[in-house]
C-alpha cells in the first residue's frame, strides 16, 4: 500500500468513525433498528469502495457519507418495491381465482400493530393474520385463555389508539 493510499484509508477511516452514529440514527428513524445495521455496512462497503471522492473538508466528507446513505436507502426502498411486486404476482399466479389485495394494502394497520407491545402484537398476528381461535393463540404462546382474552382486549383498545392517531 502507497502512502497516498494509507492516507486516504486512514481519512476515510475518521470520517466514518466521527459520523457512524449519525448514519446509524438516520437509518433507524428511517427503517427501524432490524434493518438499519446492514444499511450502515452498506454505506460503508460503498463508502471504502468510493474512498477516492471523499472530500478532504470534514463538514463535506459528513456530507457526502450523507449522501451515500441516501443512495443506499433509495437502492433498499427500490428492492423492497420489487420484492412486494414479485410476491403480488406470485400470489396470482398461485390464486388466480381470488382477488388478491396489493402487498402494501393495510401498510396503516401492519405498521399500528407492528408499534404494539409485542405480545399483544403476536395475539393480534395470531387471531387475524393466522386465523386462530383465541383459545389456539393462548395455547401457542403458552398463557392461559383468560389472559389471552384480556391481552387480547388490549391489544385492541390500543389498535384502534394507534389507527385513529394516524388516520384521524
Amino acid at each position: 500500500m502507497t502512502r497516498a493510499e494509507k492516507d486516504l484509508a486512514a481519512h476515510l477511516t475518521d470520517v466514518i468513525s466521527f459520523n457512524a452514529v449519525d448514519i446509524l440514527a438516520y437509518f433507524e428513524r428511517r427503517v427501524g433498528t432490524n434493518d438499519a445495521a446492514d444499511l450502515v455496512a452498506e454505506s460503508m462497503l460503498t463508502a471504502w469502495r468510493r474512498a477516492a471522492d471523499v472530500p478532504e473538508d470534514a463538514t463535506e466528507a459528513r456530507m457526502w457519507l450523507f449522501g451515500v446513505a441516501r443512495n443506499v436507502l433509495a437502492n433498499a426502498d427500490r428492492a423492497e418495491r420489487r420484492r412486494w411486486r414479485l410476491a403480488d404476482r406470485l400470489r396470482l399466479m398461485l390464486h388466480p381465482e381470488n382477488t388478491v389485495p396489493a402487498s402494501d394494502a393495510g401498510a396503516d394497520v401492519r405498521d399500528a400493530v407492528a408499534r404494539l407491545d409485542p405480545e399483544l402484537a403476536e395475539l393480534i398476528r395470531l387471531v387475524h393474520w393466522d386465523r386462530l381461535t383465541l383459545a389456539e393463540a393462548a395455547q401457542v404462546t403458552g398463557i392461559p385463555a383468560s389472559t389471552a382474552r384480556s391481552r387480547y382486549q388490549k391489544a385492541k383498545e390500543d389498535l384502534r389508539t394507534q389507527l385513529s392517531v394516524t388516520n384521524p
